[in-house]
């Protein structure tokens, strides 16, 4: 994860928000992820989520697992807690990290790889367990991180740049949160600011287990074979002196489209994505019709994007478990050993 640090200077005219911090106050690193990756979209949605809320860095957890996607919180709210965790481990922390102390905001970032192929059985668990949080999992459909294989996301016949061939279907990660009981489920594209920052802000407030899949093309592995700045069509016709990478800077891809609309995204290497933005009149508040939904635009080839599914009455981890109201690293003496009358109270219950 990188540490580098932005340069300090900043325009003294720029605008504060309620608690007198700038944008500039909740940014974190330099990124050291691909020019154009939509990864970084991601993490300039969360700053400008997080500084048009007034959210105080401090009382924010960013909790992260492994791969591209697990780079993200570097990137954002600098002043913030933070723990990179394992492999596929990050709910395990972030459900410790919640009940030690649920004051907090939580913000977990995974991706395709981490959360539904090495963390797919963490990952439920954490949904059914209705964790205070908000969980975004950065999908790309490929591990960018050990070089572009298929991920568990891509869809069926999905190609990696060496013609790779996904035979299988694919886990749909929205459908699978609002299976096992996520109360908040989203999807959005990172190049669609105008959506993804709403709900954020959604999700970042929502009471119980928020969940968004955020759709981000890795533009280092969309280039193709046939690709003049491709890495097969350089090593075949070039001397090779020394082994070297090399990532061409990209375009960011942004869009912007209407509510009940189709939208054709051209990504890099040329394939198409469909992207379908829920209508105004759709109910989110019905768990059926939200799978329906999903199910009917996958047979089209296209995305559902938007507010899926939500349900504000659904009860959160320390309301199932009757947790203590302060934080565990508040508790006193008092607190943790009450005396014989009470332990002898709690016995009681038992019999």
């Amino acid at each position: 994860m990188s540490y580098i640090s932005k340069p300090k200077f900043q325009h003294p005219d720029l605008e504060e928000n309620e608690i007198g911090l700038t944008r500039r106050d909740y940014e974190g690193t330099l990124t050291t992820l691909c020019g154009g990756c939509g990864h970084d979209s991601i993490s300039a949605a969360i700053i400008q989520a997080a500084a048009e809320m007034s959210l105080e860095p401090h009382n924010v957890a960013k909790i992260s697992g492994i791969g591209c996607s697990s780079k993200i919180p570097s990137y954002f709210l600098s002043k913030s807690h933070g723990f990179n965790s394992v492999h596929g481990r990050m709910p395990s922390v972030a459900t410790g990290a919640n009940l030690a102390n649920k004051d907090l905001y939580y913000v977990g970032i995974s991706g395709d790889g981490d959360s539904a192929s090495i963390g797919l059985g963490q990952f439920c668990h954490i949904v059914r367990r209705r964790i205070n949080m908000l969980y975004i999992v950065a999908n790309n459909g490929t591990y960018g991180l050990t070089k572009g294989q298929l991920s568990a996301t891509a869809d069926l016949g999905s190609k990696t740049k060496s013609g790779e061939e996904s035979l299988y279907d694919n886990i749909d990660m929205a459908t699978l949160a609002i299976e096992l009981g996520a109360s908040f489920v989203a999807r959005s594209f990172s190049g669609d600011k105008q959506q993804l920052i709403p709900l954020l802000q959604a999700g970042l407030t929502h009471k119980g287990f928020a969940f968004i899949d955020v759709i981000s093309p890795c533009v280092t592995f969309n280039n193709t074979d046939f690709s003049t700045h491709g890495y097969k069509n350089t090593w075949e016709n070039y001397i090779s002196l020394s082994q070297v990478d090399f990532v061409p800077m990209r375009k960011e891809i942004t869009t912007s489209y209407e509510p009940g609309k189709e939208k054709e995204i051209t990504l890099h290497d040329g394939s198409v994505i469909h992207l379908h933005k829920t209508e105004t009149n759709y109910d989110p508040y019905d768990k059926e019709n939200a799978l329906h939904h999903i199910n009917q635009h996958k047979k089209k080839g296209e995305i559902a994007t938007g507010l899926l599914y939500i349900n504000q009455s659904a009860s959160d981890l320390h309301e199932l478990q009757d947790t203590v109201d302060k934080p565990f690293n508040r508790l006193n003496n008092h607190d943790l050993c009450p005396g014989n009358k009470v332990l002898r109270g709690i016995n009681e219950t038992f019999r």
